[in-house]
Order: C-alpha cells, then structure tokens, then sequence
C-alpha cells in the first residue's frame, strides 16, 4: 500500500490527465485506488464534470456530485491563477498546514494507493511563505513528476528535477505527456531527459476527433504506455490478491 503525489514542471503540462490515466490502469490491475486533488485553482462549479477533481472522480468511477468534490478538493478558488492569488482574490489564506492534515489523514486511512496530484508546478506558491514543493517536502511521499514535450521543456525539467534531487524527495518516474500541436517529437523529449534521469515515460496522445470535436487525450490504451506504467506498478498484487495467497491451501 502507498501514497503518491503527482507534481508537475507548471500548469497545463497533463497532470490531471495522467492521474487519471493511472488511476484507470490500477483499476484495471484490480488495485483499491483513491485520489486527491487538495488545491484547485480556475474551478467553475457551473461545469463540474471537466473540471480537475470531476476528471478524476471519472476515473474512479464514482458520480461527479459537490460532495464528492468536496472530499477529494476541499480549497477551491474560481480564478485560474497560482493558489495563493487565487485564493486572495476571494478574500482568503491558504492554510498549508490544514492541506498537510487533510492529505496525511487520507494517507492513514487509505485502502492500497492513493494519488495526491498537485495544484501548478512544484514551485506554485501556496500563500506568502510557501509553496507546492513545501507541502511535497511535509508529506515524504513519493512523486511522479508529469511535464510537457513542447520546446523548452527539457530544461524546465531539469531544473525540477534538481530541486526535488537537491531536497532528497523520491521520484518514482518522470512522464512527459504530449503537448499537442508541439514542434519537438516526444521521442526525442524523452530521449533527452533519460539521460540526465530514469525513468522517463513517453505518455502519447491519441487524436480524437476533428476541428470542434473531442480534444486529444492521453493515450494509456497503447502498448508503450501499459508497459511504462507496469515499470512503476507492475508486480504488486492487490490487497485481496495478497490475502488469498496467504491463506492456506
């Protein structure tokens, strides 16, 4: 049983999307899984279901009601801005302490995995005093650190890497979710971070539609992507799977 805490290099890099991906693909592997996502910024309660926290309920298969939101997304602010100006903008402050109760509480009471997945990138300031990475810091859990494949993003990367490195945090994998329309192949992105780090995933997209239709999402249906998730998963029977070859024959 574990916890995991999805970060990322910045905003819109695929976060919720790959969280949700994973979430599918445990499932499908007959794990218990849960998810959080404590922050959210540039929510619209008029449009739950494309939302961060409906995405991921989804996912779990569980209805997109305001209580669930409420329980994996209790700090939501309506302004798409970092969360301290977000929150600001409706007259409040951020309690980092009160997000690392509530996430370590969730960490004690989980069933077998549950994914924390983060608001902006690692350096998202929380309030005046902290940010994103110091509430990973509290937390100790592992990390999976989601980026982009657009031009630039090797060096974001690295440097997120350097920071999390040069503060002993754990990080189970780097996957670099496709940014659609980019000029840079995502095979030669993540050829280029693997060889500052591993493991680096290519998490590819898969074109839905045409002008107006469904936006691209991330393809976990494909091979490459099954297996890179067995790397970080694979091999871990699931509670009842563990039960039933303890039991005696």
């Amino acid at each position: 049983m574990t916890a995991i805490f999805i970060t990322g290099t910045g905003t819109d890099v695929g976060k919720t999307f790959v969280a949700a991906s994973l979430i599918r693909h445990l499932r499908q592997m007959g794990r218990l899984v849960d998810a959080l996502k404590p922050v959210v910024s540039g929510f619209d309660p008029a449009t739950p279901l494309s939302s961060d926290p409906g995405i991921l309920l989804q996912a779990l298969g569980l209805a997109v009601t305001a209580e669930e939101i409420e329980r994996i997304a209790p700090w939501r602010y309506r302004a798409a801005l970092s969360p301290d100006l977000a929150a600001k903008r409706e007259g409040q402050t951020i309690d980092v302490g009160s997000i690392v109760a509530f996430c370590r509480t969730a960490i004690d009471q989980r069933r077998d995995i549950l994914l924390i997945e983060g608001a902006g990138g690692i350096m998202a300031p929380l309030n005046g005093e902290h940010t994103m990475l110091d509430l990973m810091m509290a937390l100790r859990v592992p990390l999976i650190l989601v980026v982009g494949s657009y031009l630039g993003t090797i060096s974001h990367t690295l440097t997120a890497l350097d920071a999390l490195f040069g503060r002993n945090m754990k990080v189970l994998a780097t996957i670099v979710s496709e940014t659609p329309n980019s000029t840079v192949p995502l095979a030669d992105t993540v050829a280029a971070i693997a060889r500052f780090a591993e493991p680096v995933i290519g998490l590819p997209r898969q074109r839905l539609g045409q002008a107006g239709g469904v936006a691209d999402q991330p393809d976990e249906r494909s091979g490459r992507t099954v297996a890179a998730f067995d790397r970080i998963f694979g091999g871990q029977p699931s509670p009842a799977d563990a039960q039933q070859d303890d039991e005696p024959g």
